[in-house]
């Protein structure tokens, strides 16, 4: 579908839903989805017909500028609005981009020690502290869930929920294998070790309000049985809860498979976005000894590693990620 008829589509749309709003016929359930639909669309359609006035302004300045005593003036106007059409034209098509629904989501900061034993681990804790320092730069709150320190100021392991405004949109592409390249204190001849340390991001999972009259339910305690028919307990282990309205049967057995349903599922995506956890499959290299920080899947190369590690320059990273990103879904779109 090119670009023209798609902003037609959405434009038409748009007529459609006014007019449907307007003669007021639909319940107070599907009045509230069209609602919302209407006013998702307005802004796109305002820079769709904003974009289109510009065109139709083109067309008639350039027509005025074969008048000889119109001239002038009508080709300085239009060289303004060919400059200002790709740029209509660009705004429209970020608009147009499919949003990530987890973006506005608060984040799980997981920092792990990779390759390199302590050396690794007190690069995991350099990096953490990186993160609490970037949050506190945004004004997000930063809570420290689990640190497993190794008793020299490095950590094997350290988790964190960040919590603000565009937590996750901000950190997502910091996932992978970060790999650090120094001298560490304990090296008395000098020589650079090469060790790294994992980064995993994951939205926040949202926590749903339930709320179910106790009138409601039955609740059955019995004895659940194991493979082969062996009681896993020899009392009453399992609950079995009946919404009976509703005829929903929710038991101790089915907590369990759906919690290790969504552990599993966060560890696939945790994997997914780390691999193996060796420093060759890197997304970016921080040069101690030249200050030079190196993101390898955009080829950004910076010189002010201790401005990034005390959170105040990550930004700029993070920046160029997300540009590349957009571009690269800008270049689908267009496709």
């Amino acid at each position: 579908m090119s670009l023209l008829h798609k902003l037609d589509q959405i434009v038409a749309r748009h007529a459609e839903l006014q007019a449907t709003l307007s003669g007021g016929a639909l319940d107070s359930q599907k009045f509230v989805a069209a609602s919302k639909e209407y006013a998702d669309l307005g802004p796109l359609v305002e820079a769709v017909n904003e974009l289109r006035r510009a065109e139709q302004e083109l067309k008639d300045t350039e027509a005025l500028a074969g008048d000889p005593d119109m001239k002038a003036m009508a080709e300085e106007e239009a060289a303004a609005l060919r400059k200002r059409l790709p740029e209509l034209e660009q705004a429209v098509k970020r608009m147009l981009l499919p949003k990530d629904a987890a973006d506005e989501k608060n984040a799980i900061l997981e920092i792990r020690a990779g390759t390199g034993g302590d050396e690794a681990a007190l690069f995991g804790a350099d990096l953490f502290r990186m993160y609490q320092r970037y949050a506190a730069e945004h004004r997000w709150k930063f809570e420290i869930m689990e640190l497993s320190d190794t008793g020299i100021g490095g950590y094997k392991e350290a988790i964190a929920t960040v919590s603000g405004k565009g937590v996750f949109a901000r950190l997502k592409f910091e996932s992978g294998v970060h790999r650090v390249q120094r001298v560490p204190a304990t090296e008395g001849s000098g020589r650079i070790h090469t060790s790294a340390a994992t980064v995993a991001v994951l939205p926040e999972a949202e926590e749903f309000d339930v709320k179910i009259d106790e009138k409601d339910l039955r609740i059955d305690v019995f004895r659940a049985s194991g493979p082969g028919g062996q009681s896993v307990n020899t009392t009453d282990s399992a609950v079995r809860i009946t919404h009976i309205p509703t005829g929903v049967v929710v038991s101790q057995q089915d907590e369990k498979a759906e919690r290790q349903r969504r552990d599993d599922a966060r560890a696939a995506d945790r994997k997914g976005q780390v691999g193996s956890g060796d420093r060759s499959e890197r997304i970016r290299t921080y040069n101690f000894p030249q200050s030079r920080i190196t993101d390898h899947r955009i080829n950004l190369t910076l010189y002010n590693l201790a401005e990034v590690l005390e959170g105040r320059g990550l930004d700029e990273i993070i920046d160029a990620l997300t540009a590349d990103d957009e571009a690269s879904r800008l270049a689908e779109l267009a496709s």
